[in-house]
Parts: C-alpha cells; structure tokens; sequence
C-alpha cells in the first residue's frame, strides 16, 4: 500500500509521529519560502496578505466540519487560548467535566480557573456521569495518549438531555475522521498534527446564536469590527466567531492553507481508510511480536509499557513517541505498507 501522495513528502526516516507533528508537503514549504523572499524583498506586507489569505483559511476549516459556515470559524495561535472564552464565561461554581488522561491544553484552561468544580472520570464513563448539574463536557475526540475515538453523536445526545454544553478538541481527529458541526457547541483545532499546516495556528468553531455567551479574553486589534478603520479607536466586536480571533502568523497561515488544500483534494474519506488500513496491518504485527496494542480503531497506535523500546526505534530511525510509559505510533497520508514493517522489524529485533 503506497502513502497518498508520494510527490509531496520526503521523508528520510520512517516516520510514524503525526499525533506530535505533521509534516510539511513540498506545496506548503515552496509558499511559505515564497511569502518569506516577498517579505524579504520589502514587498511582501504581512498584515495585507494576512487579510487576504484567512477568510480562505476559515472557509477551508469550515467544509472539514460539516455544516460550519466560514463565519464560525475563529483564528488563533492555540488550543488553549482559543478555551479560554468558553473557560472564563462559565458562572463560579460551575461543573466541568473530563475524561481521565486528557492532554492538557484542554484541562488546563479548566484547571486552573479556581472558581469552577472540574471532575476527571474514566473515557468510558463519559457519558454516564454527565448529570444536571454538569455544565460543560470538555474532552479530544481522538484521545492523544492512545487514540481511543469518542462516539460524539451518543455524547451530544447525553449533554442536550442534561442541559449541557460540549467543548470538542479535533487536533487528533480534523484531516482524517469525517466531523460535523452540529456533534458539539465549541470546537477547537490546532493544525499542526493531522492537517499537516503550522504550530502558530488553530481554529474555534461555533455556533452564531453562542458566540454572545463566551467572554472575549485579551481582544486583539485583528478582532475588531472593521480593523482597519479601529486601529487607534476601538468601536466594536463582531456578531460572529471572528471576535475571537488573535493576530494570525502569516507564514503559519500560508503553511495552514497550503495543507489544507491537500487534505480537500484527498479527501478526508480516502484519508482516514488510507490511515486505518496501515494502523490496522500494524496492531496485528505487533500482537504477533507478543505487544498488546490500545484496542482502537485510530491511525494512532499506543502500545502501554513499551516506553523503553523508544531508544531502538530511533536507533533505526523510526520515529515514534513515548507517552506515559507506552509506545505512540501515528500513520498517515505520507505512511506506507512498507513503513508499518519497517516498525515492526524494529521491534522484533529487541
């Protein structure tokens, strides 16, 4: 099984880490050293080409989440930052409720706003502790330790009964597992993992009868009204999801737009059974080497207690990650046949 799109990626090692970082496609490296020889030359202005490349960016975003408009989608340089209107606007008191081993740009936010009442529970239990008194479920439906993937549509089900809102990471899940907008009330992205785009960049998805609800933390100048004619004289904050928004990186958005451009031509479908097929051909490898892998159905992979075989691996250049005493594989649209037994050499040769 060859990877799907062999001209746009140059691996020199076996590489098998998406679920910590993506890599970059040729189209994305030539924009982005294309816009930086523009800044160079002093004819390329960050702030115009910015204004000129993000409602492309929120648009690209948008049809990945069925049934977004561009309009929903707001622009940040984090997960974390982007909870934080959803954290802040929440009353004292509150009940927010996670999963146990949740990564913690989405606990954090959470956490260590001292006057709410967070409560960690099993994945499993998810749904069944939601209670009345529960005023946000917040949790990644792809688990990063192990990839175990959340059944949204019996979990928004759950919190519309109980009066709930969902917070709905998609870092582990957006550019391979079909999403729609209407499976939670706030989503959050980052695009450097599965969307194969830039670290500095991330979305917030919502709903325009919810945006009055949130808080605005630190407003940017880029969230203005009409920005431009605000510079030195705030007015206003947008309707829509865009008052959110913080001062994007430009080449973060150029690297963003250019992987989101593949995924589309791909298309999530071809990805995610590209993906699930190689992440399926390695669990069974490894339960004939004797390794019990996370049961999931998830391109990543996590192999508990295995940590100590990260070093041979790497000695073989293949690249994993160790997570909380386990091995984390990640197999994606620049992954082959060949690179699944590439691994599995590896480990049988401890």
């Amino acid at each position: 099984m060859p990877s799907l799109a062999p001209d746009e990626f140059t691996p020199e090692t076996t590489y098998l880490n998406t679920a910590s970082f993506g890599l970059p496609s040729a189209r994305a490296l030539a924009a982005v050293r294309d816009a930086s020889a523009s800044w160079a030359s002093g004819r390329g202005a960050p702030t115009t080409e910015v204004d000129r490349l993000a409602p492309g960016l929120r648009a690209g975003f948008a049809r990945l989440l069925d049934g977004a408009t561009a309009d929903d989608i707001a622009l940040g340089s984090g997960v974390a930052g982007l909870i934080a209107p959803v954290a802040t606007a929440l009353p004292p008191g509150a009940e927010v409720l996670l999963p146990e081993g949740e990564f913690s740009s989405v606990s954090m936010p959470f956490v260590y706003q001292d006057d709410l009442v967070v409560r960690f529970v099993p994945l499993r239990e998810l749904a069944a502790q939601v209670r009345p008194e529960t005023a946000l479920v917040a949790m990644s439906v792809v688990q990063s330790a192990d990839g175990r993937v959340t059944d949204l549509a019996e979990l928004r089900a759950v919190t519309r009964t109980n009066g709930a809102r969902l917070l709905v990471d998609a870092t582990q899940a957006a550019g391979w597992l079909p999403l729609r907008f209407t499976d939670a009330d706030y989503w959050v992205c980052a695009t450097f993992k599965w969307l194969i785009g830039a670290r500095s960049v991330a979305f917030l998805a919502t709903p325009p009868d919810l945006v009055p609800q949130l808080r605005p933390v630190g407003s940017s100048w880029y969230a203005a009204e009409d920005r431009w004619a605000e510079l030195y004289r705030p007015v206003a904050l947008p309707a829509t999801a865009r008052r959110f928004d913080t001062t994007p990186d430009w080449l973060g958005v150029v690297a963003a737009l250019a992987g989101l451009s593949l995924i589309e031509e791909l298309t999530v479908e071809k990805i995610g059974a590209h993906d699930l097929e190689l992440a399926d051909r390695f669990r069974d490898g490894l339960r004939d080497l004797g390794l019990e892998p996370v049961d999931a159905r998830s391109p990543i992979v996590s192999v508990p207690g295995a940590a100590d075989l990260a070093a041979r691996l790497a000695e073989a250049e293949v690249i994993a990650s160790a997570r909380g005493g386990g091995l984390r594989f990640a197999f994606h649209l620049y992954n082959s046949a060949d690179d699944v037994e590439r691994a599995l050499s590896a480990l049988r040769a401890r």
